[in-house]
């Protein structure tokens, strides 16, 4: 399937959209992560278990991710695969985390929906 816009397949500008998503939260870069989302955008986080939370539009996302890179200066997602179809994309990742009550880390999955270019929704799951 071809993205109509750009005339580039779907998968490859769904995994770059994504590429430019993950290069910016691995800076903790607020301003390009939310520019990177869409307005109505959508993440679930992990926390608390079961469910997690639900953030919807740039002004809970943002403050959702704020309060993440606060809390975690030092966090490291290593990304151990990507799977993208058509706007879809799969990251299996282990996430590293230095802190107060130690290191430690844990594995787990985003899934990603990507619309005209952007990241509409982050969905968060983990092991455990």
């Amino acid at each position: 399937m071809l993205n109509s816009a750009s005339r580039v397949p779907a998968n490859a500008a769904t995994r770059a959209v994504i590429a430019r998503f993950n290069e910016a939260f691995d800076r903790q870069d607020i301003d390009a992560v939310m520019a990177g989302m869409t307005d109505d955008c959508v993440f679930e986080n992990t926390v608390p278990p079961p469910d997690g939370e639900r953030f919807t539009g740039q002004e809970a996302v943002r403050a959702a991710f704020a309060a993440f890179f606060a809390s975690s200066p030092a966090a490291k997602f290593e990304t151990e695969e990507i799977f993208t179809c058509d706007d879809r994309c799969v990251v299996r990742w282990t996430y590293h985390w230095d802190g107060a009550s130690g290191n430690g880390h844990v594995r787990g999955i985003d899934l990603f929906r990507v619309r005209d270019g952007k990241v509409a929704e982050k969905l968060s799951y983990v092991k455990g």
